[in-house]
């Protein structure tokens, strides 16, 4: 693509040619594209040669138009959307724009409905050259040839549940998984985290954890016991010897990690382990 063309769907940084009644005229310097910026969205002060960062899709009358204001979602990621209104040809969503964002019927995996959250994707029609949102996310997910190596800190967006864990999003890109036994907090569809690549299994397939690994994940765990000691005042109804339910409901870490990271703190004698749990030592200068 040129990169003078006017790119639907995303940000752009357009020039402001002259300007008219209905609003301002911009685009590229040269160019034969233009896009107008309704008086609504235009800066309280500009001059005929400024550059503006704008968000450019269709309206209700299928013309391009400019916007500042920044949508929930933009073409080629993944979000979570309100349904508005369904129709039998597809669903309404609420990205944050005037026109509404439209899922078509044939890519919902089910049925929308009016008031329900849906994770999607935002693509770029290439029959009708409109931006629609899609439901059926693994579509547009491939691990065939992975960005990502084993240990790597990840984006990771929650899809959906499975009989092993949870389904993930990982940089936009690929797909991934957190089991089970690896979830030590409530997860919802379409929440974001950071996590680490626990695993890249021979068919490229990506285990995902919320939490770095073995050694990797003491000083982190550690300096999450020391800020939630700090935040009760120095103590806490822990020990080695606790449940594990207690430690997951505390500090939401698993107990082997809690252990640790616990080890780690007493080593450096951050902490005092007693019988009832953890003090928190004071500092002192070495």
């Amino acid at each position: 693509m040129n990169e003078n063309t006017i790119k639907l769907g995303e940000i752009n940084s357009l020039q402001i040619l002259r300007e008219r009644q209905p609003g301002l005229f911009i685009g590229f310097p040269g160019g034969v594209e233009e896009v107008l910026l309704p008086n609504r969205y235009k800066p309280e002060k500009y001059e005929i040669g400024d550059y503006i960062e704008v968000f450019v899709y269709k309206d209700n009358e299928e013309r391009l138009v400019a916007v500042t204001d920044i949508p929930h979602i933009k073409k080629g990621e993944f979000a979570l959307l309100r349904c508005n209104q369904s129709t039998p040809i597809g669903a309404f969503l609420d990205w944050g724009m005037v026109k509404e964002l439209f899922c078509p019927f044939k890519e919902q995996v089910f049925k929308m409905n009016a008031g329900g959250w849906y994770l999607v994707y935002c693509f770029l029609d290439e029959k009708s050259q409109r931006l629609v949102a899609s439901s059926k996310t693994n579509k547009y997910l491939d691990n065939t040839t992975l960005t990502v190596n084993k240990f790597d800190k990840v984006d990771v967006i929650i899809s959906h549940p499975s009989d092993f864990g949870m389904n993930v999003i990982v940089n936009g890109l690929h797909k991934g998984v957190i089991y089970n036994d690896q979830i030590f907090k409530t997860l919802h569809i379409g929440d974001r985290h950071e996590g680490v690549v626990a695993k890249v299994r021979d068919d490229n397939k990506l285990d995902i954890i919320l939490q770095e690994l073995g050694y990797r994940n003491i000083e982190p765990n550690a300096e999450h016991i020391l800020t939630v000691l700090e935040e009760s005042k120095g103590y806490l109804p822990l020990t080695d010897k606790s449940d594990p339910d207690d430690v997951k409901q505390l500090l939401q870490i698993s107990k082997k990690s809690f252990k640790k990271a616990l080890g780690s703190l007493y080593k450096q004698r951050m902490v005092e382990i007693k019988e009832d749990g953890i003090y928190l030592l004071p500092k002192t200068d070495s």
